[in-house]
């Protein structure tokens, strides 16, 4: 089976080399992929942003099934497109989408299926931000409505820093697109957690969990990232809480989504926030998150391809993934600058050939330039490794990090302290 896979950074790379593994893939085909996808798939340019350019790949390609990586395509409509066209594709509608693309669509919608989830508002100008602040309390998060690649999200611990966030998301000058809606959204504490789930548009099938490390800094300080690492554990959820999280979170949207005639399809990543209130959703994505599907498909014992027809054709309720015992820890290392300005084509050395057993560097960002592997992207490389404990999944990972360099490198030395910090005591 020849498999087209939609994207270019770490979570392609982690599904690529998932695919690979498949006794029933025969060739598996990248779009646009990168430096690190292309030493072992063929990679074909693509502009992951046009819809058309996208069709025209998947025309060319002819593949038995294309599986769409980021958010970008599925919120323009590829799958719609490709399912118009009978061709078989793994992902969510637009319109199933919108669980991720909007925040105001998915706070809505959970306020409508009694789903739990933070006190929140939707403002369309900094009138009605003036005024609603004045009913939150302090810290409050202020959201930008649309896809912001995990970078839409500002903490503020006083009203004009609320104020002062939510127009520059407004203008523009934030993110760089202006936001028609802005989401006010009362602040949660407790331990934060990536919760997936296979749907095929009926049924909620639990995989696995994971905890990312969003902010730049270590003691977790910082302006929000794409990601910065993450670990999954046979400990971080017990079996009555992953029972709880099927069927109170993921279960409610597929049936939700499924009653305002928009069938979910895919991965809904459900991001949860463990407070002493119990848990709640703080957002969703609806595809595989970045840096946890490293973490989590280095564990996955089940076959992805598995997954995947299992979304499509509508048996995930007949699913049991089976993940290795253990842990894993994903380690991003990033562009001096990131997640603000940085440069990319800086030389990449060290990276081993083959690498250390239980230990896969997936490549986010990367690029071949006159033969050499250069940096193209903010996060450049997710080191991952996988181990019977935390601990020792960590020094895999950070041992095979000492080896890399390239110009203003950067990385967190703490992924996973509160885990370990717990193990202690």
């Amino acid at each position: 089976m020849k498999i087209l896979v939609i994207g270019g950074g770490g979570r392609e790379h982690a599904i690529v080399w998932s695919l690979l593994k498949s006794a029933d893939v025969t060739e598996v085909v990248c779009a646009p992929g990168n430096g690190g996808i292309a030493q072992t798939t063929r990679c074909v340019s693509v502009d992951v942003t046009n819809l058309e350019s996208m069709l025209a790949v998947v025309e060319a390609e002819r593949p038995a099934l294309t599986v769409v990586g980021p958010e970008v395509p599925l919120a323009l409509g590829l799958v719609d497109a490709l399912e118009q066209r009978r061709i078989r594709v793994f992902g969510p509608t637009k319109a199933a989408a919108r669980l991720e693309s909007s925040k105001a669509f998915a706070k809505a919608f959970m306020q409508r299926h009694g789903i739990p989830t933070a006190a929140y508002a939707v403002c369309t100008n900094i009138d009605q931000v003036r005024q609603q602040l004045l009913t939150f309390a302090l810290p409050v998060v202020v959201k930008a409505d649309g896809l912001a690649a995990g970078k839409g999200v500002v903490i503020c611990n006083t009203r004009l820093e609320a104020e002062t966030a939510a127009a520059e998301m407004f203008s523009g000058s934030l993110l760089g697109t202006q936001e028609t809606e802005v989401v006010l959204e009362e602040f949660l504490t407790g331990e934060e957690l990536s919760f997936f789930a296979l749907c095929d548009g009926t049924h909620a099938a639990p995989i696995a969990a994971a905890q990312d490390h969003k902010r730049v800094g270590e003691g977790d300080i910082g302006p929000n990232t794409g990601g910065m690492g993450a670990y999954s554990t046979d400990g971080l959820l017990t079996a009555a809480m992953r029972q709880w999280l099927t069927t109170n979170v993921a279960q409610k949207v597929v049936s939700g989504m499924n009653s305002e005639a928009t069938p979910f399809k895919g991965i809904l990543f459900c991001g949860i926030m463990m407070t002493p209130r119990g848990p709640m959703v703080l957002e969703f994505n609806t595809r595989f998150g970045d840096p946890e599907t490293q973490a989590i498909l280095l564990r996955m014992e089940t076959d992805i391809l598995d997954l995947l027809n299992a979304s499509i054709d509508g048996n995930a309720v007949l699913l049991s993934v089976k993940m290795r015992p253990g842990a894993s820890a994903c380690v991003i290392v990033a562009s001096g600058g990131y997640p603000g300005k940085y440069t990319s084509g800086k030389l990449i050395q060290g990276i081993s050939t083959p690498p250390p057993d239980d230990v896969v560097i997936f490549h986010s960002g990367t690029a071949t330039k006159n033969g050499h592997l250069v940096t193209a992207g903010g996060r450049v490389l997710a080191v991952t490794a996988v181990a019977p404990d935390l601990r020792t999944a960590l020094d895999k990972a950070y041992a095979e990090i000492a080896n890399i360099s390239f110009e203003g490198m950067q990385y967190r030395r703490d992924i996973g302290h509160r885990a370990l910090k717990q193990e202690q005591s």
